[in-house]
């Protein structure tokens, strides 16, 4: 059988403000499996469900949220081994969105497939990032 590890918050995490998201729609923020952690998609919604109204905030965010699940998780963003991000209107968004990744990605980039889609979870989101990294031993 694999080793499997499920993160759960702390009902008190200042990035995400609690589990209730995660236990409405029954997933993890990450599971552990095998040396690799698989991180849920990550959008721009702030803690108390404000959605920033730019798709460069949103991405900030989305990028803030991604850091703190790797963080309790032991890691960070150096540990990426892949990133996968949706862009709503890509042809508008995408160079801002570059930007905001470099401030966070700066040196061993993980793989990185760049996907254009219609619309996400909610109406006024622009921006998801889904990634998995490798587990430190």
């Amino acid at each position: 059988m694999a080793d499997i590890k499920r993160l759960r918050l702390p009902e008190d995490d200042p990035t995400f403000g609690s589990n209730k998201i995660f236990d409405l729609f029954k997933y993890s923020p990450a599971v552990t499996a095998n040396g690799l952690v698989f991180i849920a998609g990550q959008v721009g919604i702030r803690p108390d469900g404000t959605i920033p109204e730019t798709a460069e905030e949103q991405a900030r965010v989305a990028f803030q949220r991604l850091g703190a699940i790797l963080k309790h998780e032991g890691l960070g963003f150096e540990d990426l081994v892949e990133l996968v991000t949706y862009h709503v209107d890509i042809e508008n968004n995408l160079t801002a969105f570059r930007e905001v990744k470099d401030e966070f990605i700066k040196a061993d980039f993980p793989a990185w497939t760049i996907l254009g889609v219609s619309s996400l979870a909610r109406n006024t989101l622009y921006i998801e990032i889904k990634a998995v990294a490798a587990a430190r031993k």
